[in-house]
């Protein structure tokens, strides 16, 4: 971690949950992190936080990611300001609790717009930053079991698994691409099991009690996420992490039925 200190990260959905948890942890480690997300409120009581605990800065910005010219005036502001961003955690992120064959399209598209093309975007703009300036960098893909194995979910999220899907792909083709222009820049794919965080609770509030619901049920923590990027970051400059599947070890957890899963 310290071979990064002293850089630039931009983590998007900062606000709460992993990402909030993330610009904690890099911030910890000596990086200078830009903090995006639609609630500035939240993210100033972030940098707040983080001030009183480590007596550090972050920089707290209001961004929309399904409005490109949103990420665009990060980046912008970042290069101005900073020199540019050097590793960038692609973590916003939005589920919608309902059945495809019953969803509405505004659904589909939002679930795209933040999952795929918003990610597709802000590793545009990271690469082109890093290649500017020779430099080296490093993105993170916040992905999802959901991804990989989307039989095991049977509860209805909409097209969700689909938007993890592409990014599964789209981690794989970022990096054949950064192969070829030998660039300098590593990119690695999480895909956590279930994590308790706002954007589980919020999506699935219509089950009933969330919090009762999730009693007994295998669960991973933020911090669990965060604690990948920070051993991602410490890796020497000639290993590269691919992929992290990452979940709750069920031999520690209560047994419990699952509620979203007949698995």
């Amino acid at each position: 971690m310290d071979q990064w200190a002293g850089k630039v990260a931009l983590v998007t959905g900062a606000s709460s949950g992993i990402g909030a948890e993330t610009a904690k942890l890099l911030a910890k480690g000596g990086m200078k992190v830009i903090a995006v997300a639609r609630r500035l409120e939240n993210l100033k009581e972030l940098a707040a936080s983080i001030k009183s605990e480590f007596n550090v800065q972050i920089y707290p910005i209001k961004c929309d990611v399904q409005q490109e010219e949103e990420i665009l005036k990060v980046f912008k502001w970042a290069e101005e300001e900073l020199g540019g961003v050097d590793v960038l955690i692609n973590n916003a992120g939005v589920v919608v609790n309902k059945p495809i064959i019953e969803g509405a399209t505004e659904d589909f598209r939002k679930i795209i717009d933040v999952n795929v093309i918003a990610m597709a975007i802000c590793s545009r703009e990271l690469v082109q930053s890093v290649k500017k300036r020779n430099a080296r960098g490093y993105i993170f893909n916040i992905n999802s079991i959901a991804g990989h194995y989307a039989d095991l979910i049977t509860m209805p999220i909409s097209v969700y698994a689909a938007s993890k899907y592409a990014v599964t792909g789209m981690t794989a083709s970022l990096r054949n691409e950064i192969i070829n222009a030998k660039l300098d820049i590593k990119i690695t794919s999480i895909s956590p099991g279930m994590v308790q965080t706002e954007m589980i609770e919020k999506a699935f509030e219509s089950l009933g009690d969330v919090q009762t619901l999730l009693e007994g049920v295998p669960i991973l923590k933020d911090k669990d996420i965060a604690d990948l990027v920070i051993y991602g970051l410490s890796t020497p400059r000639n290993a590269q992490i691919c992929e992290v599947i990452i979940t709750p070890h069920e031999a520690i957890a209560p047994k419990n039925p699952r509620p979203f899963s007949n698995q």
